[in-house]
């Protein structure tokens, strides 16, 4: 996948550094309110640049097609930030907006087929606000959730790395509550035979 330059800083997946905004063109007729909220989306993309990095990772499998999820993600969210709804979650809504370009930018062109799934471990080592538990916990899981089929390997992220509730899951996927609940039951069941198949080996 490939977007358009963007203002937004680069960042690297290892550490993140200390990032620029970048500047968001004032609008004749843009409102004081639309400007805040435009600061507010900025402030919370530099927070969440590692968790969104991390879910375009569990999705493409890619570190490439991860990088650019995240890019395009930023400036949907730039470009749409009179869409967002002041005292909800921005994190949800980013998730949601980078789930929808994976479908229609990134799915329909069948790149997700590469290879460089980036080691579990990695994928976390940048985002200090787990604890070392935690940490490994969740390493265990994305290591663990690779091989699943990406419907079940979504749900899974969402619902047990990041926490979300089956609700949030299911709003950020656009799919009915009991879809979330039987793809995590199914991947589930997978992940316990996998788990019985090693012990025997």
């Amino acid at each position: 996948m490939s977007v358009a330059p963007t203002l937004f800083p680069a960042y690297s997946r290892a550490r993140m550094e200390s990032p620029v905004h970048p500047a968001v063109p004032r609008h004749a007729g843009s409102s004081e309110a639309a400007i805040a909220s435009a600061a507010d989306i900025r402030s919370g993309l530099t927070e969440n640049l590692p968790r969104l990095w991390r879910y375009g990772l569990v999705l493409s499998h890619q570190r490439d097609v991860a990088d650019d999820l995240v890019q395009a993600t930023c400036l949907r969210a730039l470009e749409r930030a009179d869409q967002f709804t002041p005292g909800t979650r921005l994190d949800r809504w980013l998730f949601s907006i980078l789930h929808s370009i994976w479908l229609n930018e990134i799915r329909s062109r069948r790149v997700r087929q590469g290879q460089g799934f980036v080691d579990a471990g990695e994928a976390l080592t940048f985002d200090g606000a787990h604890d070392t538990e935690t940490h490994v916990m969740a390493a265990q899981v994305l290591k663990r959730v690779s091989a699943l089929p990406e419907a079940q390997r979504t749900v899974v992220f969402l619902a047990y790395v990041e926490g979300l509730s089956y609700r949030e899951v299911a709003g950020i996927l656009d799919i009915p509550i009991g879809t979330v609940m039987s793809r995590l039951a199914a991947a589930r069941a997978k992940l316990s035979g996998d788990g019985r198949e090693g012990e025997r080996q």
